[in-house]
């Protein structure tokens, strides 16, 4: 028998990554990273790319995750800030992006992203990977085939010998496998920023070894940043005049929703101070029915709080997993915005995100020809399972008996290090559908 090597795995999200070695005795250990006297699993899939001060000609600098958003909020507009590049990794849509007068493309930017978190990591990484992957990539008429090849692209630049592709919920379901005694049929639902996946696996422990049967799999591209958007769509955007009106001669009409766009992506917000849509927002001023939110809007922009606004969503969600009410604060410049909010708003909000996931599970049941009650357990992992709305859309069609949860940043990397121990990995391969 081949003697056990240590091995990788590796969870790269919209949101965060996380990478998870395995030793040769089964036990694993998230690579953990330090930033300001915090230490974490979890590393945002974040880049900065800028140049030195005052030297066009110097090389260009990159970082990733807290250090590129200290980078960001250092130097604004001077820097290039890429988030959720995950979401362009199976889109034949998105050929690069020029940086510095350079392209780069997708398999460039995930090779120097994985580079500096094996860096920032400073730990040895081995030379064999298993790679998660979503069941459904994010984005319309999306390439997995093409997905798949440039992770791959990415991954040997960086000397991995050998790269394998893993369901993200299957890597989940192994990881909770490891606890079982008994034959059980397990739903993994795994929730990240950009999609949320399932997988129905059947698992046998006895006799000493873990055998499996994939029963389906399903995913639909909405999750944690879908949840995000409601809380600026409803919140957010109409304290800075979105559905408000204007006079035109002796008309009144509607704001025009573009200017409220940017807000899909933060680091796009930096950059409208920059945009006719900053000059539009000036003359708008003087003839807007609420002046004072138009006002709110430019001293948003003036005080370049972008990272701020999305750091306090992301605080008032996690709030609202644990209370009945938050408070939405951002203060930044002259800008003092400050709401209540309750659960019972926002779960109204994303209501429609939850059935849509539901009926995604429909597919995951319907594809094993099995019933909720021929469900043993349900293992929900990601960030958003933190979600109440969403965990009890869960326990309402399972049973509350069956829902478990734990480790959900970390479950899916520790699974897939495992799962590259595997004697035999072809079974738990991801397949081109």
């Amino acid at each position: 028998m081949t003697q056990a090597i240590s091995t990788l795995g590796l969870d790269f999200g919209t949101t965060n990554s996380v990478a998870s070695l395995a030793r040769p005795d089964g036990t694993t250990e998230a690579m953990m990273f330090s930033h300001d006297g915090e230490t974490f699993a979890a590393c945002r899939s974040v880049l900065c790319f800028w140049r030195d001060e005052d030297e066009a000609g110097a090389p260009r600098r990159m970082e990733i995750g807290p250090w590129a958003i200290d980078q960001f909020l250092e130097l604004g507009g001077d820097c290039r800030f890429i988030q959720s590049f995950k979401t362009f990794a199976a889109s034949p849509l998105f050929s690069s992006t020029t940086i510095h007068n350079k392209a780069w493309y997708f398999e460039d930017l995930l090779s120097a992203y994985l580079r500096r978190l094996s860096e920032r990591s400073g730990a040895q990484w081995p030379a064999q990977v298993v790679m998660g992957r979503p069941v459904q990539f994010a984005g319309v008429q999306a390439d997995e085939a093409l997905a798949q090849t440039r992770y791959e692209t990415a991954l040997k630049r960086l000397g991995f010998e050998t790269v394998h592709h893993v369901y993200e919920p299957v890597a989940a379901a192994y990881f909770y496998a490891q606890r079982l005694r008994e034959p059980a049929t397990i739903m993994v639902a795994d929730f990240g920023g950009g999609t949320s996946d399932f997988s129905i696996i059947r698992f046998d422990p006895r006799g000493g070894k873990l055998r499996a049967e994939a029963l389906s799999h399903s995913g639909i591209g909405i999750a944690g940043d879908a949840f995000d958007q409601r809380l600026i769509e409803h919140v957010v955007a109409p304290l800075f005049g979105k559905d408000s009106t204007f006079r035109s001669g002796d008309k009144t009409l509607p704001v025009q929703s573009s200017l409220y766009s940017r807000f899909a992506q933060w680091n796009q917000l930096s950059i409208m101070r920059y945009t006719k849509d900053y000059a539009d927002l000036q003359k708008l001023l003087h003839v807007s029915d609420q002046p004072e939110l138009i006002r709110a809007f430019i001293a948003f922009l003036d005080a370049d709080a972008s990272y701020l606004l999305y750091r306090a969503v992301a605080q008032v969600k996690m709030r609202l997993s644990r209370e009945a009410t938050a408070r939405f604060k951002l203060e930044a410049g002259s800008l003092r915005l400050d709401r209540e909010i309750t659960r019972a708003d926002f779960d109204g909000w994303i209501g429609a995100d939850v059935c849509a996931i539901q009926s995604s599970v429909n597919e995951a049941l319907s594809r094993a020809s099995l019933s909720e009650a021929k469900i043993d357990r349900v293992f929900l992992t990601g960030g958003s399972s933190y979600v109440p709305a969403l965990r009890e859309s869960f326990e309402a069609r399972f049973g509350t008996e069956k829902i478990e949860t734990g480790d959900q940043f970390v479950s899916i990397a520790h699974g897939l290090a495992l799962i590259a121990q595997e004697e035999d990995i072809e079974p738990w391969l991801a397949r081109s559908r």
